[in-house]
């Protein structure tokens, strides 16, 4: 799951960026409210949280145009702001939820996992790959009936993959989606996660869902399918 965290106090946006990816989150922070909205219409995020008082644009500004352009990626505002007038523009101007510093983090992240939930349900849920049944809604992971237990980021990797499911992705695109775009390209965090990931997954079944594609990345597909094109 990808967060952008769009906050122009540091100590707060800190806070919130460490305890997202303590849970599995890879996150962007932006500064400012004209940053932010590059970033936003620049890639794809599961969820933006966005402060009310930015400097360059203000957060009604951002998400006025997020909408505006058909962008529907769950945003929670995050302000000082406590009054219901502001309240109410917000989730005029499409919002999905609105949390009034100060905060806790516990209850910010129950907000993003219910928004996650609600858009889960509204697609294809459980993922199904073969005999692996992952359910976005729970965190659930099964294969053959066998219950599977992961961490957060391991969860998070598996859902990446196989939303993706037969499609080679890089080290590169996983860096970036699953952990942070900041993170040393040399790094051999995806190796590390890709193998514990395949001894949970794979480990004692007949088949391997995991494939590595030598050079490239890697792909999660079931074998019984067409192979992958050359």
């Amino acid at each position: 799951m990808r967060a952008l965290i769009i906050e122009d106090d540091t100590g707060v946006a800190r806070f919130i960026d460490r305890g997202l990816r303590e849970n599995g989150f890879a996150a962007e922070v932006a500064a400012d409210g004209e940053a932010g909205l590059q970033s936003a219409l620049a890639d794809d995020f599961d969820v933006i949280v966005l402060d009310l008082m930015l400097p360059v644009r203000d957060g009604f500004s951002v998400l006025r145009e997020l909408r505006r352009r058909g962008h529907k990626t769950p945003v929670i505002c995050l302000t000082a702001r406590d009054t219901v007038d502001d309240r109410v523009t917000g989730l005029d101007l499409g919002a999905d939820d609105y949390l009034v510093k100060p905060f806790s983090f516990a209850e910010l992240l129950a907000r993003i996992r219910a928004l996650l939930r609600r858009g889960a349900m509204l697609t294809d849920n459980p993922i199904q790959i073969a005999d692996l049944s992952i359910d976005i809604v729970t965190r659930q992971v099964n294969r053959a009936g066998r219950r599977i237990d992961l961490s957060a980021r391991e969860f998070s990797l598996l859902e990446y993959m196989a939303r993706h499911a037969g499609q080679v992705v890089s080290r590169t695109m996983l860096l970036e989606k699953v952990w942070d775009v900041n993170r040393d390209p040399q790094t051999n965090v995806v190796d590390v996660h890709i193998n514990r990931l395949r001894k949970k997954i794979d480990h004692g079944f007949d088949t391997s869902l995991i494939q590595t594609m030598r050079g490239v990345g890697y792909v999660i597909r079931d074998p019984t399918s067409e192979e992958l094109p050359s």
